[in-house]
This record gives structure tokens, C-alpha cells and sequence, in this order.
């Protein structure tokens, strides 16, 4: 093989090395970056990851927000009316926030709870977010529904 071959082969398994680390760190970085919303009935069915922080989506159950007098600290169910999943978060709640109402929070899982880092809440009466409806509507059509978790839209029995 001649020097200018060489040389040129050199280069391009360069390139082509350099290319595939760059594409395996950037696939890499965004998959730890990436947060999926799990319902209730979700997360009870084992599918979200234990020990990394994703979202939970569904409806804030009537009569389950407890607010720590001296602090910041609430804790709350969140329902998608099959499953229920009692939620500790520390921090101001949105303007919104309120029971049975849509919310999104972000955190994980520790001792069989969810830890929230971020509280979202639906933006109107009518609202609910796209994945909190899919994800209910999924779990319907798996005929998971169990009635002693069912509850109202509202919240209620």
C-alpha cells in the first residue's frame, strides 16, 4: 500500500472512531437525562426504574394532602383511580395545586413512596395532561381496575 493510502485509511478509521464515540456519548448523556412519566397502577406493576428519578402523573385524591405545620413538607396521594401512591414533598406547592386535581411530580421512589423534587399542576378544569390521560386509559384497557382503589373523578368513592 502506498504512503498516500495508508495515510488516508488512517484518517478515515480516525474519523469513523471519533464519530462513534461522539454518537455513544451523546446517546449516552441523553438517555440519563431522560425522565418517564409512570402512572400508579405503573409504578405498582413494577415498571418504573427503583433507583432513578422519573415522573409520576395522575390525579391529587380528595382528602389525602397533609401539611407539616413547622415546615414545608406535604405529603399527598396520587391516583389514576386504580392505584393510589402517597407522595412526601418538601417545598411550595404551585398556585394550582389542590385535591383532585391533575399534577406531574418529579422525584423517585425510597420505602415504598414517591419522593417529590418538583410539583407540576393542571392548568384548568378541563385540563389534563396527555400522558396522565394515556397512561389512565392504558390501564383501563388492561382491566386492571380493582374497586377498593377506584375512585370518582373527583376523588371520591
Amino acid at each position: 500500500m502506498n504512503p498516500k493510502r495508508k495515510r488516508r485509511l488512517i484518517v478515515a478509521l480516525l474519523v469513523i472512531a471519533a464519530a462513534t464515540v461522539a454518537i455513544s456519548l451523546t446517546v449516552f448523556a441523553l438517555q440519563q437525562n431522560m425522565n418517564y412519566l409512570y402512572s400508579p397502577t405503573e409504578i405498582d406493576a413494577g415498571k418504573a426504574p427503583p433507583h432513578h428519578q422519573f415522573r409520576l402523573g395522575g390525579v391529587v385524591k380528595e382528602h389525602s394532602v397533609v401539611r407539616d405545620g413547622q415546615s414545608l413538607k406535604v405529603q399527598f396521594v396520587v391516583t389514576d383511580r386504580f392505584h393510589d401512591m402517597p407522595v412526601v414533598y418538601t417545598g411550595i406547592l404551585p398556585d394550582l395545586f389542590r385535591e383532585g386535581q391533575s399534577v406531574i411530580v418529579t422525584g423517585h421512589m425510597d420505602d415504598g413512596h414517591f419522593v417529590g423534587t418538583e410539583v407540576l399542576a393542571k392548568h384548568d378544569e378541563t385540563y389534563m395532561p396527555k400522558e396522565v390521560a394515556d397512561a389512565i386509559r392504558k390501564a383501563q384497557a388492561a382491566g386492571r381496575a380493582d374497586p377498593k382503589h377506584m375512585t370518582h373523578p373527583k376523588g371520591g368513592s
